[in-house]
């Protein structure tokens, strides 16, 4: 029997005094790099600095998520979302939220904006629209009603195309993972395109087709007003 479940809910900001900060894109968009150079930057300035990642590799879920990513273990797709939302509580309980409580920077390298884009794609799903897509959203980030996770303060989505993410996976990595073939990238592209036009205010859009030095800089600049 179908029945029609319906609410409003407001995004859980952060209440406390540290600054969240989150990168956001399809592999090879320059993430991982970036943070990395944004941290180095905040912490020449004299601020305190916690980087983190989703899903954690030093953590057991994170580890098994990436062996799933990776082909050595196997399971159904659909069961990796429940992995991605257990692992995004851990990290959020005992580095995001204390890190942030103590007034440090917390730089993360992804975060619940993944959800809905990759976990459609577990479901063979492209339609952002579609009841699948309201129920993973509620079920695993962003309408979480079990434990509704902290919206970063900024995200900065890197856009790229998929033939430069790809270009670049090739050039970087030899382990390809679950999501990097070109069709399912193209198909997170435009989960994360329905995300900007759904919630505007709540990404910072940089255009990563520019060098790793002109990405950077477009980064800092913006910080920079923010800290001011």
């Amino acid at each position: 029997m179908k029945y029609h479940v319906e609410f409003d809910l407001t995004l859980r900001r952060n209440p406390y005094k540290g600054v969240y900060i989150a990168f956001e894109g399809v592999d090879g968009s320059g993430k991982t790099t970036q943070a990395e150079i944004l941290g180095k930057y905040l912490e020449e300035r004299g601020i305190e600095v916690v980087t983190t990642s989703e899903p954690r590799r030093d953590r057991p879920v994170g580890i098994l998520i990436h062996q799933i990513l990776q082909g050595i273990v196997k399971v159904p797709s659909v069961s990796l979302q429940y992995l991605y939302t257990a692992d995004r509580i851990i990290n959020h309980n005992k580095v995001v939220e204390p890190a942030l409580s103590a007034g440090k920077f917390v730089i993360s390298h992804r975060c619940l904006w993944s959800n809905l884009p990759y976990g459609m794609l577990d479901k063979r799903e492209v339609n952002y629209d579609s009841d699948d897509a309201k129920t993973i959203n509620v079920a695993h980030g962003l309408m979480s009603l079990y434990n509704q996770f902290i919206i970063p303060d900024i995200t900065f989505y890197l856009r790229v195309s998929a033939e430069t993410a790809m270009k670049r996976l090739k050039k970087i990595k030899e382990i390809k993972e679950l999501y990097e073939k070109y069709g399912k990238i193209e198909k997170v592209i435009r989960g994360y395109e329905w995300q900007l036009k759904q919630f505007p205010d709540e990404f910072v859009v940089i255009d990563a087709e520019k060098s790793e030095g002109e990405v950077a800089g477009k980064i800092r600049s913006f910080i920079d007003k923010k800290i001011k």
